[in-house]
């Protein structure tokens, strides 16, 4: 794993430079060059959660040529005129994977792609739907960082997950920002779209499918994989503890199960990062570093999260940062 650092004790400034890579900005460690995974002609598997609503859960991994980036969740809603697409994968073989299962389920036009935040895992599949002419759907800030993190996010992915799994893969950006809650009609079917204030991203939406109260939370809310912070530590509480309030029958996380109960599938990442805030808080207010923090704080969450050491550290010291100037 190649990260960069530059660390100051407290009293100076304390930062950390990390390779803000895709795949939450961790450089994948080398693996065997087996055939890519079949995905040029492989169709997505599926599960209906609700009425005319359709997930694919993609594997607790960083992005390899055997998973083509198939990492994180994507999902597609079905109304009586058009379809809607939420989150389209990593590449833009997975992007037509899933495209192959919107097909086997309907013939409806592809109307919307909407992406719940500009992580690469779940924009990347974009490219695919590019020939349906959709509005592709996003936070109002996303087209911006987006296009600023693009050409990295587009080297180092294709590193990780080789020529052939990746190619085809094209940043697609938002023609459609949505700066103010707004609805999507689908037919008989609306999409209410709400955009978030800075929490795992500056760039957070969140989609409800009215007719079930199917919330889709994007990566506000991880289930077995290690939350990953870009974005503000005390923000994504915030947001979370607001969400949880909304009624919701169901919540499709952006990495974990197809479909959780809603509110108690935020349980474990609320603990996880309240525990980081009150650790990190202990650690500033004796005077510690930041070097020192990141090798103690919340060890006993290791045996909680999948890719823990890949993404835990990144996490304490976003924190640090955040916290240290409270």
């Amino acid at each position: 794993m190649k990260i960069s650092r530059k660390t100051f004790v407290r009293g100076a400034t304390a930062t950390l430079a990390l390779t803000a890579s895709a795949g939450f900005g961790i450089i994948a460690p080398k693996r065997s060059t087996a055939e890519a995974h079949k995905l040029e002609t492989d169709t997505l598997k599926v599960r209906e959660i609700a009425p005319g609503i359709f997930v694919h859960q993609g594997v607790h991994e960083l992005y390899t040529p055997q998973n083509a980036g198939d990492i994180s969740n994507a999902s597609f809603i079905i109304g009586k005129d058009s379809v809607a697409v939420i989150d389209t994968g990593g590449t833009y073989l997975v992007g037509m994977a899933l495209k192959r299962a919107i097909r086997n389920q309907t013939d409806r036009p592809i109307r919307y792609v909407i992406n719940t935040h500009m992580h690469p895992d779940h924009v990347f599949g974009n490219a695919a739907f590019k020939p349906d002419k959709p509005e592709f759907v996003a936070h109002y800030k996303m087209a911006r960082g987006l296009a600023a993190r693009a050409k990295r996010y587009l080297a180092i992915n294709k590193k990780n997950a080789g020529e052939k799994a990746f190619k085809g893969t094209q940043v697609v950006l938002p023609t459609r920002g949505i700066k103010i809650h707004e609805t999507i009609d689908l037919g008989g079917r609306e999409l209410l779209l709400e955009p978030q204030p800075t929490a795992h991203t500056d760039n957070d939406l969140v989609i409800t499918d009215t007719n079930t109260k199917t919330l889709f939370a994007g990566d506000l809310l991880f289930s077995g994989h290690c939350p990953v912070i870009d974005g503000s530590i005390l923000g994504w509480l915030q947001v979370i503890d607001k969400l949880s309030k909304k009624p919701s029958a169901r919540v499709v996380p952006g990495h974990g199960p197809a479909a959780m109960t809603w509110p108690d599938a935020l349980k474990p990442e609320r603990r996880y990062l309240q525990t980081i805030i009150d650790e990190v808080r202990s650690r500033i207010a004796k005077g510690d570093t930041l070097r020192n923090a990141m090798e103690t704080v919340a060890p006993g969450e290791k045996k909680n999260w999948v890719l823990f050491e890949e993404f835990h550290k990144r996490n304490i010291a976003t924190a640090f940062a955040e916290l240290e100037w409270e």
